[in-house]
């Protein structure tokens, strides 16, 4: 992985931009496409969140027409109101949360939504806070948004304590990153750790950024809304701002299409201002068939995480067998394995179990980034923490058959590394 070094004796600070890696999955996509080019043979790809269902039967059909009827024109910035109003009802009968029109909007993408969200919410000097093994989207969100990111520890099934979390926050701290289900762990937050977190970030002055994008894959317990927990607080004493995706629940991953809820009207003001700068608006068609898709959403929802899930309870058990996995995820796409047993770093386990049993695995690694900014702000270094030098990622949304002939495949490397020589 390509470590950023910046010139620190330089008078001139590098580009922001230039500061923050790409993601590992660039760099897994690129290893795996070469093999596939070299070998002409498969790889078994087990590195990116690609379901292997797709979206309801009739979305496409709605975005074809909308683009036949001519409903191809300019929007509003915050989204058409025909799927914003959708979009209110869905978050009150499956989240629990008392939106309104005016403090929803559609996005081209939740990712963009996400750095929208975070830019309408920064200060100058402002800190935010992370998980410690984080999506790398949200740490390259918060620096180029101008944050400071402070790191938030996990315990060993990943799951932060609420006490630990508020006890990371500094006078400079003005926003908290949730991720329940999470990315890469599939931890899930329970009602009364994001009761303590919500009310104490409240009590702080905090901004709570709730990414939701895997809300329906909870498989142990079940899913709940931060911003759920507000709705006897007045609307403009909230705190929690929510974003959510059509990409998982839907898997309409190349529509790009998510939605923000702000926790006020004071914020949703801001973000229409960063929005009208960023996109203009929301592509026209693609939320024609995002209205489409809501109407779908409750049966189609239900049915994929039912496909994930016994992808996990098929081919997950055999890594928890063999001591990779402490445990089945209780949520999200994904796993993170612990690989120490081999005794290679991740990297090199996902080079080596790339080339010798093509199978694409992340390095964790790249979920454990710490950047080291200078006085100004400018980070002059960025590193993965050393406790993250063993794991990786899996995803488990892929279809059956290739999920269970990577993990097949993953074991069998596991015990050639252990073989002796």
């Amino acid at each position: 992985m390509t470590v950023f070094s910046g010139r620190v004796g330089s008078a001139d600070p590098p580009p922001v931009a230039a500061t923050i890696p790409s993601s590992w999955l660039h760099e897994v996509f690129r290893a795996a496409d070469a093999r596939e080019r070299a070998t002409g043979l498969p790889v078994t790809r087990l590195h990116v969140g690609e379901p292997y269902f797709g979206p309801p039967e009739g979305v496409a059909a709605a975005l074809a027409e909308a683009v036949l009827r001519g409903h191809a024109g300019y929007g509003p910035v915050e989204g058409l109101v025909a799927l914003r109003e959708a979009l209110v009802a869905k978050l009150a009968t499956a989240n629990g949360i008392d939106s309104a029109v005016s403090r929803v909007f559609a996005t081209p993408g939740s990712c963009q939504g996400l750095l929208a969200l975070l830019l309408a919410l920064a200060e100058p000097g402002a800190e935010l806070l992370l998980p410690e093994l984080h999506w790398p989207v949200h740490l390259q969100q918060a620096l180029l948004a101008g944050y400071r990111p402070v790191f938030y520890p996990l315990g060993p099934d990943h799951r932060p304590d609420p006490a630990a979390v508020l006890a990371a926050g500094t006078p400079r701290t003005r926003v908290l990153v949730l991720n329940s289900p999470a990315n890469p762990t599939g931890a899930v937050l329970g009602a009364d750790d994001l009761r303590v977190l919500v009310d104490g970030a409240r009590s702080r002055g905090w901004q709570v950024v709730s990414d939701e994008a895997y809300e329906d894959y909870v498989y142990t317990g079940e899913h709940v809304s931060p911003a759920a927990l507000e709705r006897d607080v007045p609307v403009e004493e909230r705190v929690v701002h929510s974003v959510f995706s059509f990409s998982k629940s839907l898997a309409m991953t190349g529509y790009r299409l998510g939605y923000v809820a702000t926790a006020t009207e004071r914020a949703a003001r801001v973000l229409g201002v960063v929005q009208e700068a960023n996109i203009i608006g929301p592509a026209t068609p693609v939320q024609h068939a995002g209205v489409a898709a809501v109407a779908l959403r409750a049966e189609a929802a239900a049915a994929n995480r039912d496909r994930v899930r016994r992808n996990r309870d098929t081919a997950l058990p055999a890594l928890v067998d063999a001591g990779l996995l402490p445990a089945l995820p209780a949520g999200g796409w994904y796993a993170v394995l612990d690989v120490t047993r081999t005794g290679l770093d991740a990297e090199v386990f996902a080079d080596r179990l790339l080339r010798h049993r093509g199978v694409a695995v992340v390095p964790g690694t790249g979920f454990a980034l710490r950047p080291a900014p200078d006085a100004a702000g400018v980070v002059r270094s960025i590193a993965p923490a050393p406790w993250s030098r063993h794991l990786v990622r899996i995803a488990m949304c892929v279809a059956p058959e290739a999920l269970a002939a990577g993990v097949h495949g993953l074991l069998e490397f596991v015990d050639e590394c252990g073989r002796p020589r």
